[in-house]
């Protein structure tokens, strides 16, 4: 199963490996990422496979969340067929 990850916020050192650190531990892989800073706004946009995930997804989605808030950042996860769905014309 994938899903996608979003990241907003105002750019600082560490984001990506943060965020990275904590789907190694949870035994997500990153199949793709796109980031860019625009006028010092960082955004991300990560497709995972949660296959194999240690935990259950409402308890990533925590986790995510919570970085994020340490951060000052938007960190979501949605299941990828949610995300499609909602992005589609």
């Amino acid at each position: 199963m994938k899903a996608i990850i979003t990241v907003v916020g105002n750019d600082k050192v560490g984001i990506i490996a943060r965020v990275s650190k904590i789907l190694a531990e949870e035994n997500i892989n990153i199949l793709d990422i796109s980031q860019t800073i625009m006028q010092n706004m960082f955004t991300m946009i990560m497709l995972v496979d949660v296959s194999e995930i240690k935990v259950n997804f409402n308890e990533i989605s925590d986790i995510l969340d919570a970085l994020g808030k340490e951060l000052d950042l938007s960190i979501k996860i949605q299941h990828e067929n949610i995300f499609n769905s909602m992005h589609r014309i």
